[in-house]
């Protein structure tokens, strides 16, 4: 004779069967290993100070966005360096820019053109 708790531990057992198989077939990975999940996208911060971009050099993932905080005392902007295909507007000490990326980058002070900048995406 079956008990009540055998029953339901049949059915909690091909259910649990059940949604693995489920996440199986959708192709579910461990997120530690950060395979088959696409991680949120991060925001890295470009600091303007002293008439350079810190970091320089920045490596993010598609669709990570940029924030460039001005904490110098004259204005500036971010435009992309090779064909000016965008730009900021100018912004003073304090105020931020930011943009989504999507594609490898060059980018400059067009009114302090020294001041220059990359952004590669990660591999």
């Amino acid at each position: 004779m079956r008990t009540h708790k055998s029953s339901i531990s049949k059915y909690l057992l091909f259910f649990a069967a059940l949604i693995l198989l489920i996440m199986f077939l959708m192709g579910y990975k461990n997120p530690e290993n950060n395979v088959g999940f696409s991680k949120a996208p991060t925001t890295h911060t470009v600091t303007i100070f002293r008439m350079k971009f810190n970091p320089a050099n920045l490596t993010v993932k598609k669709g990570d966005t940029v924030v460039w905080i001005n904490k110098d005392f004259v204005p500036h902007d971010v435009t992309e360096e090779l064909s000016h295909k965008w730009t900021s507007k100018p912004f003073n000490k304090g105020e931020k820019w930011s943009k989504v990326i999507n594609e490898d980058i060059e980018y400059f002070c067009n009114l302090h053109k020294v001041m220059k900048g990359t952004i590669t995406l990660a591999k």
